[in-house]
């Protein structure tokens, strides 16, 4: 019954419309409804809480085995990006399955992963199985922009609801990623999220002297703020080597069998490290975006006529900040605007790290070999960002553990935010056995 029930509400939630177009636009209250009525039949009584009209979060506790064991945290959203109709094989609403694969937005990201805790929780209530540790269950709106009407809102004005919660899981890890070793045999890796980069995302500002197109002006903002989104576009930043990536580096070297050289006498990172990651072959993309910080110019903004100047210029930057390298980031901002630009943070959100060597850690790694023996479980960094980061601010260590298996015809990443999202049924079936297992052995 609970491998037919995560593939029903995944296909329902999947049906509400809950695109977050950013700038407060969004509505997520019908599904949080929806997910709200689901628990209330599995005995629980969740809340729903409203951050400004139809932007709704869920939130409701399972009391564990032990009392006096720390809380445990799940969490996921129920907003997703927007995605164009014309652009699909089926509409992005359907939720239709066809040939045992589930079609639509939020397929991974993640409504499929509050669909495989709901299934769960419902499970336990009808056989009477009980976690150890209490689990707070949180959906959220908001996680696709800025959180403000989501997790950054409950942690401001409903901290209490998450009280004796020491950790957590969300979404971006615990994913088939197949690669192979250096002679082609296949490797099959699950990747744990145990760090995020922080979010900095920056507004670049240029003032100067409007005048006529026609004349010569020695104080254009156009001119000055270009030249500056030049710099920040062609900075090469230093490598960073954090503890998780410098893990995520060995243990992915160990799996395809062979040796990055991290160690090895006179290594230098920002000489060397590209030519260790070329020796993991495909599985250096799951560590290259976190071996720096990085700043991508992504907007621009300027004038209203093409014979003149504008007094102001403005630019958007995506920043994002490995734990630790915050102060470099910001005086390497300061020299690459340089006097003539001034930059500011338009959304700002810390890094994380959380533990490798951790319990929590080791049982998700056991409950994955336990549904995949000959698997190999790593630890990695995210290069962007989740509800994670503002649990942190109430003292909660975050994990990236939303566990599918998936064949190799599926690319995972590329269908993060992509065209024709989707999943396959088996990868849910997966997902909830695996979540099981975690969650009713973690300590």
């Amino acid at each position: 019954m609970t491998h037919d029930e995560v593939v029903r509400f995944t296909s329902e939630l999947i049906r509400f419309d809950t695109t977050n177009r950013g700038g407060g636009e969004g509505r997520e209250r019908p599904a949080a409804e929806y997910v709200a009525e689901l628990l209330t039949e599995a005995g629980l009584r969740p809340r729903l809480l409203e951050s400004a009209p139809g932007r709704a979060n869920v939130l409701a506790r399972i009391s564990g085995a032990d009392p006096s064991a720390p809380a445990l945290l799940v969490h996921g959203h129920l907003d997703v990006v927007p995605a164009d109709p014309a652009l699909w094989r089926v509409h992005p609403f359907s939720g239709e399955v066809h040939d045992g694969v589930l079609w639509g937005r939020g397929a991974i990201d993640m409504k499929n992963a509050v669909a495989m805790v709901v299934a769960l929780v419902r499970s336990w209530s009808r056989t009477g199985r009980r976690p150890r540790r209490d689990i707070v269950v949180a959906f959220t709106a908001d996680e696709e922009d800025s959180a403000a009407y989501g997790a950054g809102w409950l942690v401001r004005e409903h901290p209490d609801l998450f009280a004796g919660c020491t950790e957590g899981i969300g979404e971006s890890g615990g994913v088939t990623f197949h690669t192979e070793t250096a002679s082609g045999a296949p490797v099959r890796l699950y990747p744990i999220g145990a760090g995020e980069r922080g979010t900095a995302w920056l507004r670049l500002t240029a003032k100067g002297t409007a005048g006529h197109g026609s004349k010569v002006n020695d104080d254009n903002a156009v001119s000055a703020l270009a030249a500056a989104v030049a710099r920040v576009a062609d900075h090469r930043w230093p490598v960073r080597l954090t503890a998780v990536t410098r893990a995520a580096i060995t243990e992915i070297a160990s799996a395809v069998g062979v040796d990055p050289g991290l160690d090895a006498a006179g290594f230098d990172p920002d000489r060397h490290l590209d030519t260790a990651l070329e020796r993991l072959g495909e599985a250096a993309s799951l560590v290259r975006p976190t071996v720096r910080n990085s700043a991508n110019p992504t907007m621009l903004n300027a004038g209203y006529k093409v014979n003149v100047i504008p007094e102001t210029a403005e630019a958007g930057v995506d920043g994002r900040v490995l734990p630790g390298g915050a102060d470099e980031f910001r005086a390497t901002l300061d020299t690459l605007t340089g006097d003539r630009v001034t930059w500011e943070y338009s959304h700002h959100s810390v890094p994380l790290s959380a533990p490798v060597d951790s319990p929590t850690f080791a049982a998700m790694r056991s409950a994955l070999l336990t549904h995949e023996p000959d698997a190999h479980v790593v630890p990695y960094c995210m290069s962007g960002g989740t509800d994670a980061k503002q649990f942190s601010q109430l003292g909660v260590t975050g994990y990236g553990f939303v566990p599918l298996r998936l064949p190799p015809s599926l690319d995972y990443q590329a269908l993060f935010h992509g065209v024709d999202e989707r999943v396959p049924i088996d990868a849910l079936r997966f997902g909830v056995g695996v979540l099981d297992r975690f969650l009713t052995t973690v300590e």
